[in-house]
């Protein structure tokens, strides 16, 4: 464990509390998770998919018109696939930039390629042409990018576009170029040949129209099924994404309370340690003091009874007086420095008060000052711990004396709080002092541990303060106002009377 360090003047930093635990970087997490699950990235990697299937799709259809031997249409060909690829290229041009090309026109652009497609089937072999799988290539990449319902729309207008294909080559059917089509190696005209019926030219482009439109129908079906399982799932894990960021947020939220609580109970630990080494240190001085003085006092008495000289009788009760006070203030020291009890009694707020300013009338700084009280008569005796109201009070004291110079003066009044409706009254002691007042940075962390603006202190008695006052008396401590001509500290206490 690291030892503390400095932070800023007057402030002492706790030792580090390692979590235990080992996080990513927010910056890790957060930018994996935009990669896998931000609808806009989801968006762009379907553009994506899409200008890949476009190209591919261009690929192989230059191939085969450039390939395979035919008789006529090549040029017409070549000049419509060119075409695709001009509009393939500005499309991949709008992924790249993040964009979707004519996104407000989507119906359009299934109509443009329903069009495109069945001009590349009509200027190939008609119906039968192996362009009419783009239909497929065009529904997949609809579906990857649009809605069900524009996928459904984009297989009507492809469904539209191949029947009028099929009406227009048998209205030509005695054209050359679509006889030659018919003779080319058909595979739906061969494979019913091969079985029971001979088809005409005529009935096998009616075949091949009928069934390209049922797996093209089937095809949509498929494709919509799967893209919508697929979208369902990345909305899933979107929803488990984020529920894992709130864990993890309200996670590393719990550890860091955790790690302030450690500090605050190692720092509560350490004041209890110096506090128990101190009464033992006074409970030893007064041991050792307190029996030679019980003995001197003896001697005194003695003397000053069998002495008859007035003046010397006058200054042996003057010194016996002295020893008096001597011992009632190691009796004082003594009864403060032990042992704290922990249970409730019934307890005088004001003797309370009385207790702590004679303990810290023997502190240095109360040289030149004066405290005075105003004690309420509507305070009642309170059930609560008597021990640890004195310390919040005697800290509390202390504070306003080391604050303030010569001549100033402490005042500490009770009061009778009035509480709202259902909720019992409370006590109120206010503790004001003449001093220089607190900063406004300052007064954010003035019960903080191990933060004080004295040149030598511990940084822990207001700290002590709001803890034993919350915990142990079930009241609250407030900085009420703080200005260049003094400041206030507010303890509300639980009225919790005595029948």
């Amino acid at each position: 464990m690291s030892s503390g360090k400095a932070d800023g003047p007057g402030r002492r930093l706790p030792p580090d509390t390692p979590s235990g635990i080992m996080r990513l970087p927010a910056a890790f997490t957060a930018a994996a998770a935009g990669r896998l699950f931000d609808p806009v990235g989801r968006e762009s990697e379907a553009e994506s998919i899409t200008v890949r299937i476009r190209w591919f799709g261009l690929c192989i259809g230059y191939l085969y018109v450039n390939l395979v031997q035919r008789s006529a249409g090549r040029p017409e060909l070549n000049a419509m696939l060119t075409l695709g690829a001009f509009y393939a290229l500005l499309d991949t041009i709008a992924s790249r930039k993040g964009k979707v090309l004519l996104a407000n026109y989507r119906i359009g652009i299934s109509l443009m390629e329903a069009l495109f497609i069945g001009l590349l089937c009509h200027f190939d072999a008609g119906v039968s042409s192996p362009f009419r799988f783009y239909y497929f290539l065009s529904l997949l990449v609809c579906a990857i990018r649009h809605s069900p319902t524009l996928t459904f729309a984009t297989f009507g207008l492809h469904s539209i576009s191949y029947i009028v294909l099929g009406l227009y080559a048998a209205q030509n059917a005695g054209d050359p170029a679509e006889q030659q089509a018919a003779n080319e190696p058909a595979t739906v005209s061969e494979f019913v040949k091969s079985g029971y019926y001979e088809l005409s030219p005529d009935e096998s482009n009616i075949v091949t129209v009928i069934l390209t439109l049922i797996f093209l129908g089937w095809a949509a079906w498929a494709i919509i099924a799967l893209t919508g399982l697929l979208k369902s799932a990345g909305q899933r894990l979107a929803l488990l994404n984020e529920q894992l960021q709130s864990n993890q947020q309200l996670l590393e939220r719990r550890i860091a309370t955790r790690t302030k609580e450690l500090q605050e109970s190692q720092a509560m630990l350490v004041q209890q340690e110096k506090q128990a080494a101190f009464g033992l240190l006074a409970a030893g001085i007064a041991h050792e003091v307190g029996n030679p003085l019980a003995s001197i006092s003896s001697i005194v008495q003695m003397l000053s009874r069998k002495n008859s000289d007035d003046y010397v009788k006058e200054r042996l009760d003057m010194v016996d007086g002295q020893l008096t006070r001597i011992q009632r203030t190691l009796r004082e020291l003594t009864s403060f420095s032990r042992p704290t009890n922990q249970q409730e009694s019934t307890v005088d707020v004001h003797a309370a008060i009385n207790d702590a300013l004679n303990i810290a009338k023997y502190y240095k700084r109360w040289k030149g000052k004066t405290a005075t009280t105003k004690f309420s008569s509507e305070v009642p005796h309170i059930r609560t711990i008597y021990d640890q109201l004195v310390q919040v009070m005697l800290n509390l004291i202390l504070n306003a004396l080391d604050a303030t110079n010569e001549g100033a003066t402490v005042e500490i009044s009770t009061e009778r709080i009035a509480a709202s409706r259902g909720q019992l009254d409370r006590i109120g002691i206010r503790v004001r002092d003449e001093g220089h007042g607190i900063s406004a940075e300052a007064q954010q962390q003035i019960f903080q541990p191990y933060f004080t603006t004295k040149d030598h202190g511990t940084g822990l008695g207001l700290f002590v303060c709001r803890q034993l006052t919350r915990q142990t008396l079930g009241g609250e401590i407030e900085l009420v106002r703080s200005t260049p001509h003094g400041t206030e500290f507010l303890v509300t206490l639980p009225m919790k009377t005595v029948s």
